[in-house]
């Protein structure tokens, strides 16, 4: 009994965390009336739930408040949104009803709830249950988008904790998500949430798959740190001398992504060139916008040459896609006989001694490559001749042993 106690004071304690945690995170609802919008709804929500577990033998409250703060941190939605994730399984699954809903906080709110509500009924008999569930999605977006948003939210949510469910649940829920939430988080913007959504998916379609890329990503985590370091350096410089105002960002490809690039072009994941990408972000006025984004441009080539595309071996190269096409990187590889010095980028760097001066151009650089002119006919005996006249004079000698034989 006393077990018991204290287990539900530590369940009581990690509400009050979780609520707080929620407060925090909404930070476009700071006014009193919001604040005690959102109190209102939670104090109903705990009420209505009470007696309620997940699969987890977790309180069901936990997952009304991480619904709401997913709307409230990743989305950046206002007090309404908060509210109605809070309520969004009350109507469906507790004593109250819509009117309760509207009576309490007001009509947007009611038709909010009602069209999450609408969105997690009984699908019609005989109708495919995503084709159903989809068609709900859309016939709901023309009234309020904030429906679409919670309810991504909500998936998101589960998709966190779908380890509790059963294996067949989690593969029909986890095809769900691929097939119709991850599409959607795409269209709407919300990037993040859309890679998070395709990962979680993964895990559990292909959970070998998944973990075996997400520990060489692990394990190869420092050394990218470190190219990216060495990579951005000189550019910071160059960046910082221009005077440009500046911010680099670097982000690494997703575990779905990277799986789905190995599948389509049949590589393995050494072969995935395109693991991080690094992004230059300007602060620039708009005047000015199309200058400064070319004159940064030119200052990463001053240190970096743009990776050739297309096959560099012709029609021999044996190496190719899903697509029937070589990839450019294993050409230019086996051409060479080596790696880009760049590793996995599609950049090779310029040879430390060779780096040009800050603001050089490309006709600068490609000067210092030429070959000299061919001499002309008045030359001197020192002097070295053209391509062109030893061609000339070699196919002479040949004409005239053919004409003496």
């Amino acid at each position: 009994m006393e077990a018991a106690a204290i287990d539900l004071e530590l369940e009581k304690n990690e509400i009050l965390r979780r609520y707080r945690g929620l407060l925090r995170a909404a930070v476009h609802s700071r006014s009193a009336a919001d604040r005690r919008a959102i109190r209102k709804a939670f104090d109903l929500a705990l009420e209505a739930h009470k007696d309620m577990r997940r699969k987890s033998g977790e309180p069901y409250i936990y997952h009304p408040i991480g619904v709401a703060r997913i709307v409230a941190e990743e989305m950046g939605l206002d007090t309404t949104s908060i509210v109605c994730a809070l309520l969004q399984d009350t109507v469906e699954d507790t004593y109250m009803t819509l009117d309760d809903v509207g009576n309490l906080f007001g009509e947007r709110e009611r038709n909010i709830v009602d069209g999450l509500t609408k969105m997690s009924g009984v699908f019609e008999p005989g109708t495919s249950a995503q084709a159903e569930n989809f068609r709900k999605m859309l016939l709901t977006l023309s009234n309020d988008v904030r429906v679409i948003l919670i309810k991504i939210a909500d998936r998101l949510d589960n998709m966190r904790t779908l380890e509790h469910m059963r294996p067949d649940k989690q593969q029909k829920i986890a095809s769900e998500t691929l097939f119709m939430y991850a599409p959607l988080a795409h269209r709407l913007g919300l990037y993040g949430i859309k890679t998070e959504l395709e990962d979680l998916a993964l895990k559990y379609k292909e959970p070998e798959a998944y973990h075996d890329i997400e520990a060489k990503l692990r394990k190869t985590q420092s050394v990218r740190t470190r190219f990216i370091n060495a990579f951005t350096l000189p550019i910071r410089r160059a960046l910082d001398v221009a005077g440009m105002t500046y911010e680099i960002r670097s982000r690494t490809k997703s575990i779905f992504s990277i799986w789905q690039k190995m599948q389509k072009q049949r590589v393995t994941f050494e072969e995935v060139y395109d693991v991080f990408a690094i992004r230059i972000i300007l602060d620039t006025p708009y005047e000015r916008e199309k200058a400064d984004a070319w004159r940064t441009y030119s200052i990463v080539t001053d240190y970096y040459q743009p990776a050739q595309t297309g096959c560099a071996t012709g029609s021999a190269c044996r190496r190719r896609t899903a697509t029937n096409r070589c990839t450019p990187q294993s050409c230019r590889r086996r051409a060479s006989g080596s790696r880009s010095k760049s590793g996995r980028g599609g950049w090779t760097r310029w040879p430390r001694r060779a780096w040009p001066p800050i603001g050089a151009t490309r006709t600068a650089r490609r000067s210092r490559t030429t070959p000299p002119p061919p001499a002309k006919s008045g030359s001197t005996a020192g002097s070295t001749p053209s391509a062109k006249s030893s061609k000339a004079a070699k196919k002479t000698r040949c004409s005239s042993s053919t004409s003496s034989s």
